[in-house]
Parts: structure tokens; sequence; C-alpha cells
């Protein structure tokens, strides 16, 4: 028996092959376009995910062989916040509206200036971001009307393809946090919420744990992918939650780093907690729990662009061994890493990087460093809130491009002052969307168990005590210069 999971990203598709020995047998992906048609605007054609989810399908199941021995279940990782609206048909009325959209600016203040933040946190455990779906959907109604009145059913992305495959209307809790229209805290629709914007529950999704079977393939779409039996589809999990199960990111205590374009702090916790100023998702988790997060929007991007603009023709490789054999630390210089503006802890899209503290014996190894640092130093304002709402932090495991480097991740031991656990995998999402469907079909008895099943810790980084009070001094450094610099963005 195989298990597949559909993680459906921002450019592209991928489909992972667990079997019921809990190896993973491969994987397939599609590309499809993102259409950027005005400053600040994203958006996709949800009919291209459709049509390249099941072309990944078909890739797999040639490409390993797989239709004999029988598909068990599907389910899915999905980009998140993005807005699908249908009709009555069932047909999409506009382009998706993607997460990194930031045309709602105006709505967002608008949501907040409505309830207060304080209300606001009550009703749903976040603020209002430019990034969320409940803004979309009063950008449309206040300049689409005429497709406002037409709408019936209001998704996700990843919930249109199960839409698709299934035929039923769901979601889950994970990924619903993220629209702005959950009570995170109770797990339900918020009613507050939904009269602000004038929408019925009704058309919103059924909502489900992301474990638990939303419904199975249909006989039609089954035909279609050359594929026979009963398939199960569970519900899935928004990317970060996905990508959390698959690094067995599921028990308090663990906390999981994604150093990739942008930076992510992951936290898994038994109670709902969240931060009195909303500086921290507040997510409910894929495993019935809770989750916090912090997400910088520099990270991994922060070094690339380090070596592809300001050290172009330099090979990468060596401009992070220039970094590592430095003779003297540099206290002075800091690197603030706001390239595309910032989300953790500040929520400032005017936010801009800068190189501070430069002085004549400053050299590029030490800049190469100081980026490394910066980035990191980002990633530990959200490790530091996680502390404020006392989520405790045991062990961390880092995933993501920039987790190649050694001594990026002796930079994150030294600076958290903790272990960094390797893992035998770096399928993310994928590989936790497998394991969710897994769950749904009997396969595993709860996430947890396929997380120990999948997921192993192959090597530790330990932390140098050393570097404790020279990280923590520069750390104070670095949480000052965002203050004293700010207005100098808006100008």
């Amino acid at each position: 028996m195989y298990y597949l999971g559909i993680d459906l990203g921002t450019s592209s598709v991928k489909v992972l092959v667990i079997n019921q020995d809990n190896k993973i047998i491969g994987d397939a992906s599609r590309e499809y376009p993102v259409s950027y048609p005005k400053e600040k605007w994203a958006e996709q054609d949800p009919t291209d995910w459709w049509t390249e989810t099941k072309n990944a399908i078909k890739d797999v199941v040639t490409k390993y062989d797989i239709a004999k021995d029988g598909i068990k279940s599907m389910s899915f990782s999905g980009q998140m916040h993005g807005l699908v609206a249908l009709d009555g048909n069932n047909d999409v009325l506009t382009p998706a509206i993607l997460w990194c959209d930031n045309r709602t600016e105006e709505e967002c203040e608008d949501i907040t200036n409505h309830f207060g933040q304080d209300k606001l946190s009550e009703y749903t455990g976040n603020k209002a971001l430019t990034g969320f779906t409940a803004p979309k959907i009063l950008w449309v109604k206040k300049n689409l009307p005429e497709v406002f009145q037409q709408i019936r059913h209001i998704m996700l992305p990843k919930d249109y393809v199960s839409f698709k495959l299934t035929g039923n209307y769901s979601t889950d809790v994970s990924d619903a946090s993220g629209m702005l229209l959950l009570d995170v805290k109770n797990r339900t629709w918020s009613k507050e919420m939904l009269d602000y914007l004038g929408i019925e529950e009704s058309m919103l999704p059924k909502l489900y744990e992301s474990y638990q079977v939303c419904g199975n393939v249909t006989p039609s779409v089954l035909e279609e992918l050359g594929l026979e039996g009963e398939i199960v589809v569970a519900a899935g999990a928004g990317d970060q939650a996905a990508g959390a199960v698959g690094t067995g990111t599921v028990v308090e205590g663990i906390v999981s780093v994604t150093l990739g374009t942008s930076g992510v702090v992951f936290a898994a916790h038994e109670e709902y907690a969240h931060d009195q100023e909303n500086r921290l998702h507040a997510f409910c988790h894929a495993n019935g729990k809770y989750h916090s997060m912090g997400v910088m929007l520099s990270a991994a991007s922060c070094l690339k662009w380090w070596v592809d603009t300001v050290q172009k023709g330099m090979n990468f490789e060596d401009l992070l061994e220039e970094a590592t054999t430095i003779e003297s630390e540099d206290k002075n210089l800091v690197f603030l890493p706001y390239l595309m503006g910032e989300r953790t802890p500040y929520a400032d899209p005017d936010a801009k990087g800068a190189f501070v503290g430069m002085t004549m014996l400053t050299n590029r190894g030490h800049m190469t460093k100081a980026v490394l640092e910066g980035v990191s130093y980002g990633l530990k304002d959200s490790m530091e809130i996680l502390k404020d709402i006392d989520v405790p932090i045991k062990e961390v495991r880092v995933i993501g491009g920039g987790a190649k480097s050694p001594l990026w991740k002796q930079i994150l031991a030294d600076m958290f002052a903790v272990e960094i656990q390797e893992i035998n995998t770096n399928q993310g999402g994928a590989l936790g969307a497998a394991i969710l469907g897994a769950v749904g079909a009997g396969h595993f008895k709860d996430v947890a168990q396929g997380c120990e099943a999948m997921i192993k810790v192959t090597n530790t980084v330990k932390p140098n005590p050393e570097k404790k009070a020279y990280y923590d001094e520069k750390y104070q450094r670095f949480t000052k210069l965002y203050e004293a610099i700010k207005d100098w963005y808006k100008l």
C-alpha cells in the first residue's frame, strides 16, 4: 500500500510517496505560473493547481509503478491564506489572491479599527495582516461587489484541490487559522468575523482536524488518474504545520527553524497560548493541538542577496569558508535582515536592511558572518517571545536550504544556547502530508506515531558555552537598532 503527500506550493506542486514499510519511495513535481498584474498583487489560476496536481500524481504512479499495489490515501500541505472564490456552479469567480499579495493594507486597518486589537485577538487569536484571507474577502467586497455577490464557496488553495478530488467542501483547522476567520482557541468559525464581512457560515468549508478523512477520491477522478479502489483523502494542513509534521515537531519542547527564503520558528504546544501583542501567530496544529509561529520575511534570501548581488562572481562555499576562518570576532558589526520588510516581531512592511558598526578592520568574512548572525538574531526574536508565553524550548530542528551550512547551524546553537538537531529528511510539507494521510487511512494511530516511524535524528550540533556572552551582548545591540532607525524608513 502507498500513501501520497501532495505539497501545493506557490510555484509548484510536489507529490511524495511513502509505503507501508514507512519508506519514502520518491516524488514528482510540476510547475505553474504566478501572475503579478499590479504592484503588490500576486495571483494564480486555481485550475492550474488542479491540472498540475493530476499530472504529478500520474507521474509518480507511472514512475514508481504503484497503481498495482494500491494507493490507500492522499493528503495535503498547502500554501496558506490564498482566497479561492467559487459561484453556485463551482466555477472560479476570480484569480486566487495569494498569501504574498499585499494589496489589503487598507482592509487590515479597517478590520483592526472596527474591532480593536484586543477584541480581534479574542475572536481570532491574531492580528490582521495583508497575507491573511479575511482582508482579501473585504477587498473583493469593496472593489468587486458584483463578484462578491456571486460567491457561494470560500476556500483555501489546497482545499480547492481536495474539492476537485472528493466533491466535498472541507478545510482543516491549521490552515483555517491563517484566514482570520477562525476562533483558534475553540477551533470553530468566528461569528463576529463572519458577521462583519457579511458572509454566511454555509459559504465556508466544513472544519476537520488535519488527519481526519474528509472524503474519498471520486470514481470519475479515479478513472481520469488511471487508479482503482477506495482512496481516502485526509484534510491536510497549512504548509508550515505540515512541514512541522515532516520534521517531527509535534511534541511540546521541540521547536523547528526553517532557513528558507523566509525564516520560520515553529513551536508545538499542548494548550492554546498567544502573545498579548500578537507578535507570533497563534494557530491550531496538525496533530490536534496548537502551535505558535514567528515569521521573518528574509532569511536564507539575505545570504543569497549577499552572494549573488553584492559579491557577484564569488563562489558561495568560498565566502562561507572565509566567514568560518576569520581570526577575530567583530562585536560591533550588526546586520539587520529586513530586505523585504518584516513580520515578526514588528509587522513592518517598510523595514529595511542595514550593516551597522563597520570599522577599518571590518573585512568581507566579518560581513558574511554578520549576515548569518543577523538572520539568526531575527529568529531569536521569535524564540524570546516563545519564552515569554512559557512555551518550552528543549531541542531545535533546522531545515531549509540554509541548514546545509555547518557554520550557520553552529551560530544558531551558540546563540540559542540549545542543541541543534539534524534529521534524516528534508522533505518537509510533502512528508508531513503523507503522514497525515496515513493516519487518516489507519496506518498510524496518530500523528506522533507517524513522526516517530518516519523521522530520525541523525546528528546534533552542541552549543559552545563560551560564545553565550558574546551573542547575548550583540543581541542587545541588534534589538535596539530597529527602534533607533525605524523612522528613517518612512522618509
